[in-house]
């Protein structure tokens, strides 16, 4: 029998709706619901809605005091992240420029993903701190990078040391990916890969080098 009390109890504590346990359950919200209002009293899943609540099938049945007496606590995902050795790198969307992290003026939120630290190491040196993943926008460098793609940047190489590579740069507040040539001029070419795009010409103190791209992902 669970008790109804218990069950409400444990699910504000955990700031939990009947919706959001239902889905994590994998039951219908009526059943939750039933449960909560007393119309129910009995589940097949109460282990699976105790596990998700962090406590027992005993605690909400009324068996127990303690709500932490036999559960088995589950590990967070920094503890996860630790055993794994992942490391986080931020994620930003290239259709909202480059962030405050990179201009004064535009404030752009991003997404934390974690990825493998042996991976990261076979691309760059680094540290996780100086590198973010942004999604490509159009078909301006098709067919080196496609609408979508993840590129990984490197903000650690944010001078223009080397031609024809890939980088990540703004010009007042557009984000853009492009390959960098200096003219005899002493102007900076931004040229796209596919030819149907003509190149830009700029002055130097006209954009901004972010990073360096280091690695082009997508979906198969």
């Amino acid at each position: 029998m669970i008790s109804m009390e218990r069950l409400a109890l444990r699910m504000r504590e955990k700031g939990i709706s009947q919706a959001e346990l239902a889905r994590r359950v994998g039951i219908s919200q009526q059943a939750i619901g039933k449960l909560v209002n007393g119309s129910s009293r009995s589940s097949p899943n109460i282990g699976r809605i105790a596990e998700e609540l962090g406590t027992t099938p005993a605690y909400l049945a009324g068996q127990v005091e303690d709500p932490d007496e036999g559960a088995m606590l589950l590990p967070t995902e920094d503890v996860i992240a630790d055993i794994l050795d992942l490391v986080t790198i931020d994620e930003i969307d290239l259709a909202f420029g480059l962030g405050e992290t990179y201009t004064d003026q535009v404030s752009v939120e991003t997404t934390q993903r974690r990825f493998p630290r042996a991976w990261l190491a076979t691309l760059t040196d680094a540290p996780p701190a100086h590198l973010f993943f942004a999604r490509g926008r159009g078909d301006s460098m098709m067919p080196t990078m496609l609408d979508g793609d993840i590129v990984l940047i490197d903000k650690t190489q944010n001078r223009f040391r080397e031609q024809d590579v890939l980088w990540a740069v703004l010009m007042g507040d557009a984000a853009m990916i492009k390959r960098l040539r200096m003219r005899p001029s002493g102007r900076i070419a931004l040229l796209s890969d596919n030819p149907m795009v003509p190149p830009d010409e700029v002055a130097p103190d006209e954009i901004r080098i972010v990073g360096r791209v280091i690695f082009i992902g997508r979906r198969m």
